[in-house]
């Protein structure tokens, strides 16, 4: 997994609450078995209308979603947070996310940023008004830099290692091979053994 620490761009403005992960990545494309491919069907229904944000070319480039509360709540797939990065953004701003969708979004390297509902709005407003509004995410620092100021945002501990440090569940298991393979070798042979 990238290592996740600073990222500057441009924001796109998606002025809507309670965004679940079927509209994020309707069902239809979960048949897929590659973890690849998904950033086309990212709000696939949504983008049907012509002045859906997504649409605008002005738009194209930006690598921060800023919107409303409830971001990502509904079903628990992975699809989801595979669509958005693999769309390009790197992180997603809003004032509170469904807790599997950002758990999901961590495990795959997608940076959520929680703000208050203000400032969210603050931002989705910005972001209307300028397209070329830019935006920097400094997560050691735990910062998000626009013109309007700098805001502070908390992130748990072991989820901003894991991203600072560009760890995902395999890299983590690894590091303790040693250990595992320490433990394998201390356990009874009527037990059964990893292969």
């Amino acid at each position: 997994m990238q290592a996740v620490t600073d990222i500057s761009g441009r924001m796109v403005p998606l002025d809507r609450a309670d965004v679940d992960t079927d509209q994020i990545m309707p069902k239809q494309f979960l048949k897929r078995i590659e973890r690849t491919g998904f950033g086309e069907f990212v709000f696939h229904d949504w983008r049907e209308d012509p002045d859906f944000v997504l649409n605008d070319p002005r738009y194209a480039g930006a690598n921060v979603l800023v919107t409303g509360p409830n971001f990502g709540s509904g079903s628990s797939r992975e699809h989801a947070p595979w669509g958005l990065q693999q769309y390009g953004f790197e992180a997603v701003v809003a004032p509170s996310f469904a807790d599997i969708f950002r758990n999901n979004c961590a495990k795959n390297g997608l940076l959520t940023v929680t703000l208050p509902p203000e400032r969210c709005r603050d931002l989705i407003d910005l972001a209307t008004r300028d397209p070329a509004a830019g935006i920097r995410i400094d997560l050691p620092e735990q910062t998000v830099v626009t013109a309007l100021g700098t805001d502070r945002f908390h992130i748990d501990a072991h989820t901003k290692h894991l991203l600072v440090s560009g760890l995902d569940a395999i890299d983590l298991t690894l590091r303790r091979n040693a250990d595992i393979t320490a433990f394998e070798s201390r356990r009874p042979a009527f037990l059964p053994v990893a292969t």
